[in-house]
């Protein structure tokens, strides 16, 4: 399941790459400047590249001041065509910004919402693993003359009672439908991998040695493929992130909810209707969150970093760790607009979140950093908490 926690760190991921789109967008639009400056080869009149350059220079420094506001660029004395290139290169500059900032904002609300069709995907597979093997044992009795018996317990694996809840359940039949969940593409594929990595393994082969497996060794056997095969074989691995661009971070929660399916079929008692697992307790309410939380330290950037370099007067801001500007703009964030959230909740969020995805000095530095801020900017009035977040906080 999603909690604030995952959220937060999928909207990190994404700032940060937003903030490295600004850099490519940034030296785009100085080389478009540099680009409308260079000498007219098809021009019959004679160039003086020292003044172009001159020029591209003026305009570069004016682009660069002009960043947040057009204030001096109005007030410069440059040439009509020096303003005009400025002004098409900051367009150019904060068009591309926006769409950036869009498409990942999108592309990261997509990824969390796509969590569902990837654990029943995972589930599938096992239900294509049982599939092939009943084929297959359907085949052998064609060419025995319909005798059954000589085949062991080969559909040990198709008769699996927790397989068998889930495709008899209207809920997950409905759920496969709802996410477009299909394995067309990959009927071969499925089965090399039962043939290469689930029937050579050990706890196949001990589960064939078994007449009538109990409910417990169904779900044991159909929940060590799941975990210790198809969640760490590197060719399955492949094919999911192939279907998601945000694998290498969704893997540990698709894992989780495929399991928890697992285990809730299993327990499910006789007549009874499956109840598949949520991304979330409140995926509209989490996913307000999620979207502001990268919307709100995008439009705070610049009052953040001014916070930041006003206590850090002793670093240069551009010197600190990169991850770390963004992790702290996200707290700061977090603490002025979310006033349901605790500031302490905040602060350790964000620690943690510098352990994992920051330097190893991160800790201390980001701790240190937002505990002075906090309180400062709380006594002024700029960190306001109600509800549970004023509650917890005292």
């Amino acid at each position: 399941m999603l909690n604030r926690r995952i959220l937060r760190v999928k909207a990190f991921q994404n700032l940060y790459a937003y903030e490295q789109c600004k850099g490519s967008n940034l030296n785009l639009a100085k080389d478009y400047i540099k680009e409308s400056f260079l000498p007219d080869l098809n021009s019959m009149e004679v160039q003086d590249k020292t003044a172009l350059n001159k020029e591209a220079e003026e305009a570069i420094k004016l682009f660069e001041q002009n960043l947040s506001n057009k204030d001096l660029l109005k007030s410069s004395e440059a040439s009509a065509k020096v303003k005009k290139v400025v002004l098409q290169a900051l367009a150019k500059y904060h068009d591309a910004n926006e769409k950036d900032q869009q498409f990942l904002l999108k592309n990261m609300v997509v990824s969390a919402e796509r969590i569902p069709q990837l654990y029943l995907m995972a589930i599938e597979l096992l239900q294509a693993f049982a599939g092939h093997v009943e084929k297959e044992v359907e085949k052998k009795k064609k060419f025995a003359g319909g005798n059954p018996s000589g085949f062991g317990n080969e559909m040990n694996l198709p008769n699996n009672a927790v397989l068998n809840k889930l495709k008899e359940s209207n809920a997950y039949r409905a759920a496969i439908a709802r996410n477009n969940v299909h394995l067309d593409e990959v009927e071969l594929e499925i089965r090399e991998w039962f043939r290469d990595y689930i029937k050579p393994s050990e706890y196949y082969q001990e589960y064939l040695k078994i007449s009538e497996p109990t409910l417990e060794q169904d779900l044991e056997l159909v929940d060590s493929i799941l975990k210790k095969i198809i969640f760490k074989n590197e060719v399955i691995l492949n094919f999911f992130s192939e279907q998601d661009l945000n694998w290498t971070e969704n893997k540990a929660v698709v894992r989780s909810l495929a399991a928890k399916v697992l285990k809730n079929a299993a327990t499910l008692e006789e007549g009874s209707e499956s109840e598949l697992p949520e991304i979330a307790m409140n995926w509209d309410e989490d996913k307000e969150f999620f979207q502001n939380i990268f919307n709100f330290t995008i439009e705070n950037d610049a009052v953040s970093k001014a916070l930041i370099t006003q206590k850090t007067k002793n670093w240069d801001i551009e010197r600190l760790a990169f991850t770390d500007k963004v992790i702290i703009s996200m707290a700061l964030t977090e603490m002025k607009h979310f006033p349901s959230i605790p500031v302490k909740v905040s602060i350790n969020e964000y620690i943690d979140i510098s352990k994992t995805y920051s330097t190893p000095k991160s800790k201390q530095f980001v701790n240190g950093l937002l505990d002075v801020m906090s309180k400062e900017l709380t006594e002024n009035g700029e960190i306001r908490k109600s509800g549970r977040g004023l509650l917890d906080n005292k």
